[in-house]
């Protein structure tokens, strides 16, 4: 079979979306190539927003190919599936364009993942994969039947056969990109020690997370933490080292101590960053991860108050001052760290600035709070609202919308409505 993979070219005018809104590599598209072409299909990866294309360029290219079978994600990368862009406006104006060319278009992300009949109408599309993508899209393309973890059109009625997938992560190869692909990454995710030398590269060294946080969307997705084999991991690391890449974001949910991945880490010539629960890490293991290389910690602090953590579920152990001081002894070794921080009514506003300038003086970086969006599929969401129906992303975005005045620091004006967000298309 020819199948099309595709990561548009992204843009985000309008919308709410807090993540970094450079390029990243499309992880789960990678492992997907790689499964495909160890099956004997032939497959083509077209990533638009690394390659700035426009969508027509994308949908030539897609045309060029003739595929059997598309696919196309809602999300930029793995990296932001617990965070995308709640409207699916790019994706829905790219499956519009391949329709007429791309056989079966196949739609993979967090919005078919949590409301699956709502993202195949929207797209117009032939099926959505639940959960983790990798093993499904290989299964669609070898002909299994059944196929678990999908939803599909039957007529005039949508089909969900669940569960949603959970990958074996011992499955999944060492990804090797072109080369090419690599020198064309610049971007150091959530790097501000120095500017970039060589390229960037994300990669993973576990997926999913123990732990539950209300604000966290990942209970349809990337849920139960698996580790990826400490070989494989290296194996691709070594690939990108011989490309000339100086710096690896590591974009696990929750990167926890691995003495073994980090001492290897440590032999080898390379700057990480890395997000994280600062609670989970004592002193010694922070000294390792240093040694290891790395050069960023985000950490998920969330709420300087006990009772403001306790309503996000965190199972906190430390009190603040205890992570406070934690904080303070990583900076002494890492040239960035950052403490996350939501918008809590446990909080007092003064008493987070007082907080927040404490740590300035150690050149910790808190951000100011920002508010908490009820993404479906978190916690949040089902104490607010329950399930997600198919008007989840709508009633999830207005109740943002409503609800707060001010919102993250990287928008700069406020966030449209979801609804004219995909309703409107740029025609690029």
């Amino acid at each position: 079979m020819r199948v099309a993979l595709v990561n548009p070219p992204w843009t985000f005018e309008g919308s709410i979306y807090f993540g970094c809104r450079e390029p990243h590599l499309p992880l789960e598209l990678g492992y997907s190539k790689a499964l495909l072409d160890a099956s004997g299909h032939q497959s083509i990866l077209i990533d638009g927003h690394l390659e700035q294309l426009t969508q027509k360029a994308v949908a030539d290219r897609v045309r060029d190919f003739r595929p059997d079978m598309t696919v196309i994600t809602t999300a930029p990368s793995y990296l932001f599936w617990r965070c995308p862009p709640p409207e699916i406006r790019v994706p829905r104006e790219m499956c519009a364009k391949v329709r007429p060319f791309g056989g079966k278009l196949v739609i993979v992300g967090p919005h078919g993942s949590t409301t699956p009949r709502a993202t195949l109408r929207k797209l117009d599309a032939d099926a959505v994969i639940l959960g983790e993508c990798e093993e499904i899209i290989a299964g669609l393309a070898n002909g299994a039947d059944p196929v678990t973890s999908v939803a599909y059109r039957d007529g005039d009625q949508i089909v969900i056969k669940g569960p949603n997938c959970a990958a074996d992560m011992k499955l999944l190869p060492a990804l090797a990109w072109p080369a090419d692909v690599i020198a064309r990454h610049r971007h150091h995710h959530h790097r501000f020690d120095t500017e970039p030398v060589g390229p960037g590269a994300e990669m993973e060294a576990s997926r999913g997370c123990p732990y539950h946080c209300t604000f966290c969307a990942k209970d349809n997705f990337r849920n139960n933490y698996r580790k990826r084999p400490l070989a494989t991991i290296l194996q691709e690391l070594d690939t990108l080292l011989s490309y000339g890449v100086e710096y690896v974001y590591f974009i696990d949910e929750i990167f926890l101590p691995d003495m073994a991945l980090l001492s290897a880490l440590a032999e080898r010539r390379v700057k990480v960053g890395v997000q994280t629960r600062i609670d989970l890490w004592n002193h010694s293991a922070i000294e390792a991860l240093a040694r290891a290389g790395c050069v960023s910690i985000e950490a998920g602090v969330e709420s300087i108050t006990e009772a403001g953590r306790a309503y996000l579920d965190k199972k906190c152990k430390m009190s603040t001052d205890e992570l406070t001081e934690r904080l303070i002894y990583a900076k002494q070794l890492v040239p960035f760290v950052q403490a996350n921080l939501l918008a809590m009514t446990e909080d007092d506003a003064d008493d987070i600035e007082r907080w927040r300038l404490q740590l300035e003086k150690h050149g910790v970086w808190a951000n100011k709070p920002v508010p908490l969006f009820p993404y479906p599929g978190s916690p949040e969401y089902t104490r607010m609202w329950g399930a997600p129906d198919d008007q989840a992303w709508e009633r999830a975005h207005e109740a943002y919308l409503t609800g707060f005045d001010s919102f993250s620091d990287i928008q700069e004006q406020r966030p449209q409505p979801l609804v004219e967000l995909e309703v409107a298309g740029n025609g690029r």
